[in-house]
């Protein structure tokens, strides 16, 4: 963690004041590391009739197959009950459903106990979600629309089409005058990420060089987050490749740290850095996890169960990149280890100009009627 040298930073939750609870999806087939899994469990779900679709599809207190539900804000679904449904598949859309572990989402407000529709309006490509997580890596931010359980969601804008940043009232223009420059939303969010502590405190600075070195190096670890851009690559000698061919379905995952070598059975990639397999969100290995998921086998009889016969190819090429991801974070994580943040700007002095506490209704989403919103059977929900 940066060093500091007081103990009056402010709260992450005042700096950017409109936050919303995680979603919770209430069943775990509608989310997969592939679409074509997801497409083939609707089609299963549909196939199956009366108490065996209510079966399969998993029923809680808050869905169930005889729910009227609204469409989730811009996603063209169907709208009727599923006990009668007989719609085509949603188009899968991609999402954050761990730490470093993009899967897929059947967008559909019938199969997801609480979607946080206030998400789904502000969620394009403008976007940046931060999301509060483990101890460790006590911040995430995602391009995609977040779906781990974790702590709070918090949108870097509150409109879509990048408008209206989700940052106090008077933040931006109190930081340019100390600074002398006009930071972005971005250049705020980059510098929280590197400098956020895992109580959820973030120390700001009036110097400007180091907060440009902290902004540079927010930037580069928002980069490789999000991975929305150029491709991340580790220099030539370093980037790990296959060795060996890895199996139709392999079981367990190995380190050889001697060799920097990963084994999926008798497959093989190397190299691969220790700080890659060393990595961890808390308690929990990024690279294992994420393995995990993606061998584990759902309980027979459930949707959870369909999944691709062999290892998709793609899948190789997702790993490949998360180790590369991983190692270059590692090398982020201990510059940012290195900066001690002096000139503090303190909650004390952002309250003594006003920008603090922030306005109630800076805790609360905009008003957005870019667009109609299909409610239960087809009737127009109202904003």
């Amino acid at each position: 963690m940066p060093g500091v040298t007081h103990d009056d930073a402010p709260l992450l939750a005042d700096l950017m004041p409109w936050s919303v609870a995680p979603l919770r999806l209430g069943r775990g087939w509608p989310t997969a590391p592939g679409p074509a899994t997801l497409k083939a469990r609707w089609d299963a779900l549909l196939k199956a009739e009366g108490t065996d679709r209510e079966t399969l599809f998993e029923p809680t207190r808050s869905r169930s197959v005889h729910s009227a539900v609204a469409q989730l804000p811009g996603r063209p679904t169907g709208t009727e009950r599923l006990e009668r449904a007989a719609s085509p598949c949603p188009e899968p859309v991609r999402v954050l459903a761990a730490p470093f572990d993009e899967q897929w989402l059947l967008p559909d407000h019938r199969l997801i106990d609480a979607a946080r529709p206030e998400l789904w309006r502000v969620a394009d490509d403008h976007q940046i979600f931060a999301v509060e997580s483990a101890e460790g890596m006590p911040l995430l931010a995602t391009s995609l629309l977040p779906t781990l359980r974790t702590g709070r969601i918090r949108p870097l804008y509150r409109r879509p089409g990048g408008e209206e940043p989700n940052l106090a009232p008077g933040l931006p223009a109190y930081l340019a005058d100390r600074l002398g420059e006009d930071p972005t939303p971005v250049d705020v969010l980059a510098w929280i990420l590197a400098t956020v502590r895992a109580d959820h405190t973030v120390p700001l600075t009036g110097d400007p060089g180091l907060w440009s070195r902290g902004v540079a190096l927010g930037r580069r670890a928002l980069w490789l987050l999000r991975r929305d851009g150029e491709r991340p690559r580790l220099p030539g000698g370093r980037r790990p490749y296959v060795r060996a061919p890895l199996p139709a379905r392999p079981r367990t995952l190995l380190y050889d740290p001697e060799e920097e070598a990963l084994h999926l059975d008798e497959g093989r990639i190397s190299p691969v850095p220790r700080e890659a397999w060393d990595f961890r969100t808390g308690e929990v290995r990024v690279l294992q996890a994420w393995f995990t998921t993606r061998t584990q086998q759902g309980e027979p009889g459930t949707l959870s169960a369909i999944g691709p016969p062999t290892w998709p190819q793609q899948q190789t090429s997702e790993l490949l990149e998360l180790i590369t991801v991983l190692t270059l974070l590692a090398d982020v994580r201990a510059h940012q280890a290195e900066l001690e943040i002096k000139t503090p700007i303190t909650a004390a002095d952002l309250t003594a100009a006003g920008v603090l506490p922030p306005p109630e209704t800076a805790r609360k989403p905009a008003s957005i009627l870019e667009h109609t919103e299909e409610g239960p059977a087809g009737q127009l929900t109202l904003l």
